[in-house]
């Protein structure tokens, strides 16, 4: 049975190395006898906070521009709920896109 599970998530590139960490410590990115594994790739995330948002950054009606990291780790399904729980807890952003993919490794 295959559990392994790619988590995708996009923050600023001021919290990528503490939103690492934090998933980190949890057992995310582990590989075989390697730990803290992860992919970063630097983009422009792009939004306009609508009626009703809290914006970390902007403002409600205005579209924003963010210099963001796509932070890219592995996870079991085992500690999926823990990961995205706390990516939630730590993020800075109000609603935090996390994508998860399941994995194919018995091909």
């Amino acid at each position: 049975m295959n559990d392994l599970l790619k988590v995708v998530v996009t923050v600023p590139e001021a919290d990528a190395d503490m939103l690492r960490e934090v998933i980190g410590k949890l057992g995310a990115g582990a590989i075989g006898n390697y730990s803290y594994c992860s992919f970063s790739s630097k983009g422009i995330g792009r939004f306009i906070p609508t009626d009703g948002a809290n914006p970390t950054i902007g403002q409600v009606g205005k579209s924003e521009e963010v210099a963001e990291e796509r932070i890219e780790v592995t996870c079991s399904k085992e500690i999926l709920d823990k990961v995205i729980t706390t990516i939630k807890s730590v993020h800075p952003y109000e609603e935090p896109v996390i994508d998860i993919y399941q994995l194919l490794t018995d091909i």
